[in-house]
């Protein structure tokens, strides 16, 4: 295991963890793409990444949680678990490690109903979050 990426997830965890999201940028590389379930287009850039991944923490927020951890060189693959609105929601993220920042941070869900689910709350978390920066 690459000991750069094992920093950089626990670094992932504690900010995720902590009310506060301020080290996720720094976290995140300048040229970082962002791949989400609900949105068909790869997303490019520390800005968006870093919107898409505040969004992301409020909507699964309440029982999400980590349930295994695979890390290989520079990659890490995070299963986790959470409940929307009754949904149950199994996913994992893919985040790929270049220089000690997340380069690239892919997001799948299933079941089909929990994309919808995710897709739903992502919107209007966005929209939100969009319209406290206008």
């Amino acid at each position: 295991m690459d000991e750069g990426t094992r920093e950089v997830i626990d670094r992932w965890h504690d900010t995720m963890s902590a009310s506060s999201h301020y080290s996720l940028f720094e976290l995140l590389a300048k040229d970082c793409i962002f791949w989400s379930p609900v949105v068909h287009t790869p997303q490019r850039g520390r800005d968006i990444t870093c919107l898409y991944l505040s969004a992301a923490s409020q909507v699964f927020g309440g029982d999400f949680r980590y349930t295994n951890e695979m890390i290989d060189g520079s990659c890490a693959v995070l299963e986790f678990t959470c409940t929307i609105d009754d949904t149950q929601i199994n996913g994992v993220d893919i985040i790929q490690v270049r220089n000690r920042q997340i380069c690239e941070f892919k997001v799948m869900v299933r079941p089909l109903k929990a994309v919808h689910k995710v897709h739903e709350r992502m919107m209007s978390m966005l929209d939100n979050l969009k319209g406290q920066t206008s």
